[in-house]
C-alpha cells in the first residue's frame, strides 16, 4: 500500500523528501531508476511517472535539470548494463525459473517482444514499463553482441530519460497538471503500457489468423 500511494502522489512525495534532505535526492532518484532498470526483480517501480514529477520539480529550482537529466541517463544505462550482465551470466537456465520474483510470464512476453522487433526493443521498451526491465535481461539471455546492445542502449536511454524529465520541467507545474497529478500518472502509465498491449494484441491476431482459429 506504501508503494501504490508512493507511485499516486509521487509529486508530493519527492518534493517532501527534497524539502527535508536537499541534494540527497539526486542520489534516491539514482537508486530508483537504477534498481527499476537492473534489477529484473523490480519491474514495478514508477519510473516515467518519477521522471516526469522530478522535472516539475526541477522548474521550481529544487533541482538542476541538466545534472538531473545526465545523472539519471547514467543510471538507466548502468541498470541496463547490470541487467544485461546478469541474463548473460545466467542463460537459457532462467527458462527454469518461475517465481513471485522472477515472473514466467513477464519473461515470455518480453521474449515474443523481442523476437517481434528485435534491438529496437531495447528502445521501444524504455517507454513500457515491466518489458523496460526485463529487455534488457532478455538481450543477455540471447547473447545480443554488446557493442550493439551498449549503442542501442545508449541511444534509448537519452530519449526516456529526457523526454519525461522536460515534459515535466515544461508542463508539470501547470496548475491542471498539479491539481490532477493524480489523473496524469494514470494517463502515463496508459500510453506507456499501450505499445505493449497493440503488440500482444497483434501476436495473438496473427497467430489465430496462422491457425485459422483464435489464439487462446
Amino acid at each position: 500500500m506504501e508503494l501504490i500511494d508512493f507511485i499516486l502522489h509521487v509529486d508530493v512525495h519527492l518534493a517532501e523528501f527534497t524539502r527535508a534532505h536537499g541534494a540527497l535526492v539526486y542520489g534516491l532518484l539514482f537508486f530508483i531508476v537504477f534498481v527499476e532498470t537492473g534489477v529484473v526483480v523490480m519491474p514495478f517501480l514508477p519510473g516515467d511517472s518519477l521522471l516526469f514529477a522530478a522535472g516539475a520539480l526541477a522548474a521550481t529550482g529544487a533541482m538542476d535539470p541538466w545534472l538531473l537529466t545526465g545523472l539519471l541517463w547514467f543510471a538507466a544505462v548502468l541498470g541496463d548494463n547490470c541487467n544485461y550482465a546478469i541474463g548473460r551470466l545466467l542463460g537459457q537456465r532462467v527458462h527454469a525459473i518461475d517465481s513471485r520474483w522472477l515472473r514466467r510470464d513477464y519473461l515470455d512476453k518480453t521474449q515474443a517482444f523481442f523476437d517481434r522487433h528485435g534491438g529496437k526493443t531495447i528502445v521501444l521498451a524504455r517507454f513500457m514499463p515491466i518489458i523496460r526491465t526485463f529487455a534488457p535481461f532478455v538481450a543477455g539471455i540471447g547473447r545480443m553482441p554488446y557493442r550493439r546492445f551498449l549503442i542501442i542502449d545508449v541511444l534509448g536511454g537519452l530519449l526516456w530519460i529526457a523526454s519525461f524529465i522536460w515534459l515535466g520541467y515544461g508542463f508539470g507545474n501547470l496548475p491542471v497538471v498539479k491539481d490532477n497529478f493524480m489523473i496524469v500518472v494514470f494517463a502515463i502509465v496508459g500510453l506507456s503500457v499501450l505499445p505493449g498491449v497493440i503488440a500482444f494484441l497483434r501476436l495473438k491476431l496473427g497467430r489465430a489468423a496462422t491457425t485459422g482459429q483464435p489464439d487462446a
